[in-house]
């Protein structure tokens, strides 16, 4: 029979593997959302990714950019050329007019992600006097060889406006079916210190790559912002190297190396490689997991054998 003290030596050598072998590196941060990697400086979970991102997305069922003035779906984030699109689900189109709101940014988000140069904001239905007509009319611009007025003509959703029909702004007073309402295309810092009841226009949408829309029409533009985001400098390279999660101290906001779910490092992981030169740890990691598997199947099969002695 197969005694409990013949057992002891396969058991210790077992619990010196063990011993030996690093913390596996389990990231306590999830990378994606759906289709979209999710990165520093981004995280989704508390303590992921730069302290100054924190907050600023969620993952239901889909990435989504929470501001004050509600929730955009992202549509990509890029992190080579550090700009993530989003969409308002409630925002105007070619296709389909929404009612009227803000976008609102907070103040760190207005600075640290803001609105790229190549995302234009239009200004729909505007009164004759709405500030950007009369006082600060050097805020409207063409873009790409294009004028606002195109809205009107090409995309049915605003062609209502045109046609003299849901002006609330008392500016089709001739009713005059050749009315053509005050439009402004602008830029972020406009609506951003403006609201659409101080712009006096009912509606609102906005283009994005308007340097690449030279020849399009309406039809054919993109629709979103595209916001612009700079990476920490925190180190962040050398911690990825040695396997670990950049990630920050929930109290402190001090910047971490996630190692796994149970330990944290200020620079980068030590298990399992000599992190000084900030090799990766998964290959000594797996190498050693390896013999503890195998120390084990050891194990297994003797007690197997003795069992039928």
């Amino acid at each position: 029979m197969w005694s409990h003290s013949q057992s002891k030596p396969l058991i210790t050598l077992l619990n010196l593997l063990l011993h030996f072998l690093p913390a596996l590196t389990l990231s306590p941060c999830r990378t994606t959302c759906g289709p979209i990697p999710v990165n520093y400086p981004f995280g989704l979970d508390e303590g992921c990714g730069a302290p100054q991102f924190r907050g600023m997305l969620n993952c239901s069922t889909d990435l989504f950019f929470i501001t004050p003035s509600g929730n955009y779906k992202v549509q990509s984030i890029d992190y080579d050329k550090k700009n993530l699109v989003v969409y308002d689900p409630a925002m105007s189109t070619c296709s389909i007019l929404q009612p009227h709101h803000d976008f609102l940014m907070t103040p760190i988000q207005a600075a640290i992600i803001p609105p790229t140069s190549d995302t234009v904001f239009a200004l729909l239905n505007c009164s004759v006097d709405s500030p950007v007509l009369n006082h600060y009319k050097s805020l409207c611009f063409n873009f790409s060889g294009h004028s606002c007025d195109e809205l009107y003509n090409s995309c049915n959703a605003f062609r209502i406006f045109r046609l003299g029909l849901g002006v609330s702004n008392g500016t089709n007073s001739t009713g005059s079916t050749d009315f053509v309402p005050p439009c402004c295309f602008t830029g972020y810092d406009t609506v951003k210190f403006m609201s659409m009841n101080i712009l006096d226009c009912t509606h609102y949408t906005s283009v994005t790559n308007t340097d690449r829309l030279r020849g399009l029409g309406p039809l054919d533009w993109i629709y979103g912002i595209k916001l612009s985001f700079a990476v920490p400098d925190t180190g962040c390279e050398r911690c990825a190297q040695s396997g670990g999660t950049c990630g920050f101290d929930t109290e402190t906001q001090v910047s971490l190396c996630l190692c796994s779910t149970f330990t944290n490092s200020t620079r980068e992981c030590a298990a399992g490689s000599d992190t000084a030169e900030g090799r990766d740890c998964a290959p000594s990691i797996l190498f050693q997991a390896f013999f503890v598997i195998m120390g084990a199947l050891l194990i297994c099969l003797h007690d197997f054998n003795l069992s039928f002695i």
